[in-house]
């Protein structure tokens, strides 16, 4: 099967590490991407880099806008692929064959297709996987355990992909993700490193605020008291893992 994939990357003043990105994309041995940048009116040299790439990228726009989950839902929404896929500047992909590993020998397509997810730093280098790894039997309740799967990781069918919830700021992606996997009936684990993202991301930078969202979200999801269980859980986890690897 050749389902096209959709691939999203949200930019703003992203000059020095879309070009990771980028290049990523244009090594793919897949021929069924369609790629696409949104920029919220970036001030560098971000246009520079995308008009130089208008032959691996399908659609773009650059334009103000109210943050990144709100460029997210942009891209989402002029997506025509079978299946949407979240690339933040400087995320990379981590295999040039994954496309074709993952729908070569399929013969019915899966609603979600989940890996894990490297770190990288500003060199390229990479750190090993991150902190929480995806179970083989991943679901929307595997989620009270935190954020087990990063959406740079994740490829969900377009038609069932929600929109992101803007009034989170940076925890939207938690709640995306976790719906993603409610809708699904057909989960498939891979096994496989589908990503690398860059080291200090959006939400570790910004780990306390990011932890009251999901607090929220956890809420909503599973109800007040075992979010409070769960989160006291995964606090002690979180300690245990900055005090034995120095990094989130």
């Amino acid at each position: 099967m050749n389902p096209k994939i959709s691939i999203i990357t949200v930019t703003f003043n992203a000059e020095k590490v879309l070009p990771i990105t980028l290049d990523s994309i244009r090594n793919q041995n897949y021929n069924n991407i369609e790629y696409i940048v949104v920029d919220g009116a970036s001030k560098d040299g971000t246009l520079d880099v995308i008009k130089s790439n208008l032959d691996i990228i399908t659609k773009w726009i650059s334009e103000p806008d109210d943050g990144l989950y709100f460029a997210m839902n942009k891209g989402l929404k002029i997506a025509t692929g079978d299946y949407v896929w979240f690339l933040n500047a400087g995320d990379s992909i981590n295999d040039k064959n994954i496309l074709n590993y993952l729908f070569d020998k399929e013969s019915t397509l899966r609603d979600v297709y989940y890996g894990d997810t490297l770190i990288v730093d500003e060199n390229g280098n990479k750190l090993g996987r991150r902190r929480l790894q995806p179970p083989s039997d991943l679901t929307w309740k595997s989620f009270r355990w935190g954020m087990l799967v990063c959406h740079q990781s994740v490829l969900v069918k377009r038609t069932l992909a929600p929109e992101f919830n803007t009034k989170y700021r940076i925890a939207a992606d938690y709640e995306w993700v976790l719906e993603s996997l409610r809708r699904a009936r057909y989960i498939l684990g891979t096994r496989q490193n589908i990503s690398a993202f860059l080291r200090g991301g959006f939400s570790s930078n910004n780990y306390l605020k990011a932890n009251k969202e999901r607090f929220k979200i956890m809420t909503k999801y599973y109800g007040y008291f075992p979010a409070v269980f769960y989160n006291i859980l995964m606090l002690f986890r979180f300690s245990f893992t900055v005090i034995r690897l120095g990094r989130i």
